[in-house]
């Protein structure tokens, strides 16, 4: 038996295994998962959790998925976070500065206080992404949001109302549409797709049991 650690639920108390995640902690405690719950393996950013231990004034972010539970750690979860999503056809923007001036001018209210970048879920350095986002280095912003989860934890931390993964998004869409170099090889299986090439060949994987589709996906051929 694992050892047993008290946790404090929206306030209530719970005395869990030390071994859980956060996530697993609070079904351990009853509670059913209906939302902030999705991959359970930190590529989603649903379960965004915010977390203090008693006695640090402290205030910790974390994916609940992936988070060891520890003693009087006193949590709540983040399902949702209002982030603004400005609507935009990315086939008649440009990637020029102009287009975060119109579409995010918040990103330029930045007070640099890199409380972002402290909370953020995955440790990326979410207030360097934003300068780049400021300057119209598209490019660099994109590289350096590219495992951005989009749990919004960073924007709820931000006295300027930015909304980052929106801002990063945008930088990714026009980094693919318009700046990184044109993959042939890629281009070619879009289209093999849209040729039905692979359905016959997705309907007999989809019949297979799932344990030989895991040991087909650990022992694949990966491209270079």
């Amino acid at each position: 038996m694992s050892e047993m650690v008290n946790i404090f639920l929206y306030g209530k108390k719970y005395s869990v295994p030390s071994n859980l995640t956060i996530m697993k902690a609070m079904e351990y405690a009853g509670y059913q998962l209906i939302r902030g719950c999705g991959c359970r393996n930190g590529f989603c950013g649903a379960c965004a959790t915010i977390y203090r231990i008693a006695g640090d004034r402290e205030l910790h972010a974390c994916l609940a998925c992936g988070t060891q539970v520890q003693d009087n750690m006193y949590i709540a979860t983040l399902p949702f976070f209002p982030l603004v999503k400005e609507v935009y056809n990315i086939n008649e923007v440009k990637p020029n500065q102009q287009i975060m001036m119109q579409l995010y001018p918040e990103i330029y209210s930045c007070v640099g206080c890199n409380a972002c970048t402290k909370a953020c879920t995955q440790e990326l350095d979410v207030m360097q992404y934003i300068a780049y986002a400021q300057r119209g280095d598209f490019e660099k912003c994109a590289e350096l949001s590219f495992d951005c989860v989009m749990c919004g934890v960073c924007s709820s931390r931000c006295p300027a109302g930015i909304s980052h993964p929106q801002v990063a998004m945008l930088a990714r869409r026009l980094n693919g549409k318009y700046i990184a170099p044109d993959c042939a090889h890629l281009n070619e299986r879009v289209q093999e797709i849209n040729e039905h090439k692979y359905d016959g060949m997705l309907e007999e994987l989809m019949g297979k049991p799932i344990e030989e589709i895991k040991e087909l996906y650990n022992n694949r051929e990966i491209e270079k």
